[in-house]
């Protein structure tokens, strides 16, 4: 198998060069790669590659995911979450290639309490969702043997995280404050990577099987009991770590104004998921004490 993998270098492209090698020949690239043109703001270099990597699988693991940044520059994060992956999917089905592309709970309104399912009306609250829904409708439509994993709260052990920024702040502050009306499951770029290979290695065999399925761990939590749990956890793996607060409060979102409106709601229905390609998705727990113990 041909693989070609975009965004190497983000937190579900690094893990994902490791998953996706045992499946076959795998060309990893990046925005600034020079070997081909990994740049998505390149849409005719973009084609190019394809076109000479004649891949079997596209990953795109690439996108303009700065939420805030996107409101001052719609035109680019549109190009880079719906234009490429559009260019992308029309240039897999000229090869007879599959895609798989990365969606996000932010197509959603984030609206009441109940896990979003794959068949709820998508209602993006601001130009992120908008463009990464966007993105969802052209691979969908031009590119038949698709997969596209919507997901949230997504983090790795390498680079920044929640969980490091919560334990940063609470060996300089005595008082903590953190949001408490948001809610979801953090999810790991490590579980993300390993079920894309599964999947990848599903379809092969039941091409009937493509289409949009949600991705994240199991469970739920709020942004003010993840941090709770991080605090809790990091003192029993690493009982050097001095931890100067004292209180962690809980806010509304309110209290934090940011240029983009976050949906409060983000839990994300796995059933789908579980049942098509024969997998159990492990708690968020899990995946957090993991990472922890990598990093402390």
């Amino acid at each position: 198998m041909n693989i070609l993998l975009l965004g190497k270098g983000g937190q579900v492209g690094w893990e994902l060069q490791r998953s996706l090698a045992p499946l076959g020949h795998l060309t990893a690239l990046d925005f600034d790669s020079t070997e081909h043109c990994g740049d998505f703001s390149n849409l005719q270099g973009l084609a190019d590659t394809v076109r000479v990597v004649r891949p079997d699988v596209i990953v795109n693991a690439a996108a303009h995911t700065a939420v805030d940044k996107a409101e001052s520059e719609p035109a680019l994060a549109r190009t880079l979450n719906a234009l490429a992956p559009g260019v992308l999917a029309q240039e897999a089905t000229k090869l007879g290639a599959w895609l798989v592309h990365y969606s996000t709970d932010y197509v959603f309104d984030g609206s009441g309490s109940r896990p979003w399912t794959e068949t709820d009306t998508p209602a993006p609250l601001n130009v992120y969702g908008q463009t990464k829904r966007e993105g969802e409708q052209l691979v969908a439509m031009h590119c038949p043997k698709h997969l596209i994993l919507r997901t949230s709260w997504v983090y790795a052990a390498r680079g920044g995280n929640f969980a490091k920024t919560m334990l940063r702040l609470a060996q300089e502050r005595e008082r903590l404050t953190v949001i408490d009306d948001q809610f979801g499951a953090p999810t790991g770029a490590e579980l993300l990577a390993d079920v894309t290979a599964h999947a990848i290695r599903h379809v092969q065999q039941h091409p009937e099987n493509a289409g949009l399925y949600h991705l994240v761990a199991g469970g739920e939590t709020s942004w003010f009991e993840y941090a709770k749990y991080v605090l809790t956890q990091a003192q029993i793996v690493q009982r050097a770590i001095k931890i100067k607060a004292t209180e962690v409060a809980p806010v509304p979102t309110s209290a934090f104004p940011t240029p983009a409106k976050r949906p409060l709601n983000s839990r994300l229905n796995t059933a789908k998921l579980q049942a098509t390609f024969g997998l159990t998705l492990p708690p968020w727990q899990q995946g957090v004490d993991r990472m922890l113990a990598e990093t402390l």
